[in-house]
């Protein structure tokens, strides 16, 4: 089983030594999005939903699960965040009535594993944070697809996901 790397000699699972990896500065970018209808949509849009700001709320839920993610992930590291950041982005298309947020979320550390996880945890999180604020003006949202865009450092190197 040496081949397994998150497998120990009994073949149970275990959390890899990074111990002897070389310090890096890593970045990583994820990306998800939710689709809403338009009543939604205007209360975003507006500020009057009534749990309050939609963004901001999603937009630190996000980051406060980037810094958790190794307590929701069972093999992730615990690592030192160095920077996170959630953007939101409309895509409006009115003809068929769809309203879809894009959300962008960036982790960053200066360490010896990647924040790949921590991206995706928070731009999931985020997402599920919309239809949490949103839930009671319609059930029907829509959360994904959730993916990896983008990252970078580590000795496996960069990756960038190819554009639909």
């Amino acid at each position: 089983m040496s081949e397994l790397t998150h497998f120990n000699e009994q073949g149970r699972a275990k959390m890899v030594d990074v111990s002897n990896k070389s310090e890096t500065v890593r970045t990583a970018i994820a990306h998800s999005s939710i689709e809403v209808n338009e009543t939604i949509y205007n209360q975003i849009a507006s500020g009057t939903n009534k749990k309050g700001d939609v963004f901001a709320v999603a937009q630190v839920a996000g980051v406060m699960a980037a810094k958790q993610t190794s307590s929701i992930i069972p093999m992730c590291h615990p690592i030192p965040l160095t920077g996170v950041n959630i953007m939101f982005e409309w895509d409006i298309n009115s003809k068929d009535g769809h309203y879809v947020i894009y959300i962008q979320a960036e982790a960053k550390t200066k360490g010896v594993t990647g924040v790949e996880m921590e991206a995706l945890t928070a731009a999931s999180a985020a997402a599920l944070t919309i239809y949490d604020m949103c839930k009671a003006a319609g059930k029907e949202m829509v959360i994904g697809p959730t993916y990896l865009m983008k990252k970078s450092g580590g000795k496996n190197g960069d990756y960038e996901r190819a554009r639909d």
